[in-house]
């Protein structure tokens, strides 16, 4: 069995949208039920739900087939449960940059900030979007249980599959306080960054998502450290790509702003091997420019410029391309299911490619 840079991703997308869609309409009809106001905030969490790449549930689908499962309904109910997770983390991510876009269309906050000016209503408009869009948030991250444990697999397989549901939520968690607590103390350091990487994206992206898939079919302990061994240095390729992206990235691949990583001040790695390699008169501009929301196209092609030249560019994409080889050598264990190895090795293509 073959498959295109996006097929291993394709295969399960339109399994998991389905599910989605069902309890998605199931809990509509719940909130509409406790009052017709709540429509909105569902269309909001519902335009949220329908964007996205759905790796993750890729990650786990394949998880669970690289692991000998079969292709039924539970599965991919189970692995639709982590879109709800990430839609949670991303509203309320949106909400901790102040991110005027996701997708090229308004964050969530910014959604309800309008309806509130559209409406009329007293006070603050900005105040009341970010708070219905961390209630909205918090319905995410309770329905992603929700459905997690209504997905139809065997109580002992959502038993199994706990340990690393559990843990996934809480490593998100606390790679986004890591995350911003690097922001306030005005950080930078590569290995500092790469820790916030590694539990913000590499862990909660690639290897808990197929860590679940193989204790589901009851096979965690045995294919666990190959999934690591996978997961971990191509989820910080995944991260590592987007950081480069909302840099150099084009407007019409990213949906956001030319730059926009760089307006909101975000210390990925890129920023950090800059602040490293950059001269002290370069570094200090930049350092003075990053996280200034008015900057103009000028300012995002001199900052641009700084990290290409002093090497910084280069060596994200060489770390890039060595993560990618490490993932490739784990695939090469004889304990993975053969039908699901070159699935595995296609998901490198679609978590790394330059434009996604």
């Amino acid at each position: 069995m073959t498959f295109s840079a996006s097929s291993p991703v394709s295969f399960v997308r339109s399994a998991v949208d389905s599910e989605i869609a069902r309890f998605v309409a199931r809990r509509r009809a719940q909130l509409l039920e406790i009052g017709s106001e709540l429509a909105p905030a569902v269309d909001a969490l519902e335009a949220m739900l329908a964007g996205g790449k759905r790796l993750r549930p890729a990650f786990c689908y394949w998880g669970w087939r690289g692991a000998g499962g079969a292709d039924v309904p539970g599965i991919h109910a189970a692995a639709a449960s982590l879109e709800f997770l990430q839609a949670c983390a991303l509203i309320h991510d949106d909400v901790i940059d102040n991110s005027d876009t996701r997708r090229g269309l308004p964050a969530t906050h910014k959604r309800l900030e309008e309806l509130h000016e559209r409406s009329g209503w007293s006070g603050s408009a900005a105040d009341f979007g970010r708070g219905a869009a961390i209630l909205i948030g918090d319905l995410c991250l309770a329905w992603s249980e929700d459905l997690y444990q209504a997905s139809g697999l065997e109580l002992e397989a959502l038993r199994a599959g706990r340990t690393p549901f559990d843990a996934m939520r809480t490593e998100v968690m606390a790679g986004q306080y890591l995350d911003m607590l690097e922001q306030v103390r005005g950080g930078g350091a590569v290995e500092a960054t790469l820790r916030v990487m590694h539990y913000k994206a590499a862990k909660y992206t690639v290897e808990r998502p197929l860590h679940l898939g193989a204790a589901l079919a009851g096979r965690h302990e045995d294919l666990s450290p190959v999934y690591t061994a996978y997961g971990l240095p191509l989820g910080v390729a995944f991260q590592l790509r987007d950081d480069v992206l909302g840099v150099f990235g084009d407007p019409e691949q990213t949906g956001k702003p030319a730059g926009d990583d760089l307006r909101e001040g975000k210390r990925t790695l890129i920023v950090a091997e800059t602040l490293e390699r950059a001269g002290a008169a370069d570094r200090a501009g930049f350092l003075r420019r990053l996280g200034d929301p008015g900057l103009d196209t000028d300012a995002v092609e001199w900052m641009r410029g700084v990290a290409e030249d002093c090497g910084a560019l280069a060596a994200c994409e060489r770390r890039i391309d060595d993560y990618v080889e490490q993932a490739g050598t784990a695939l090469e264990s004889g304990l993975l299911d053969g039908s699901a190895r070159s699935a595995l090795a296609d998901l490198v293509v679609a978590a790394t490619a330059r434009k996604h």
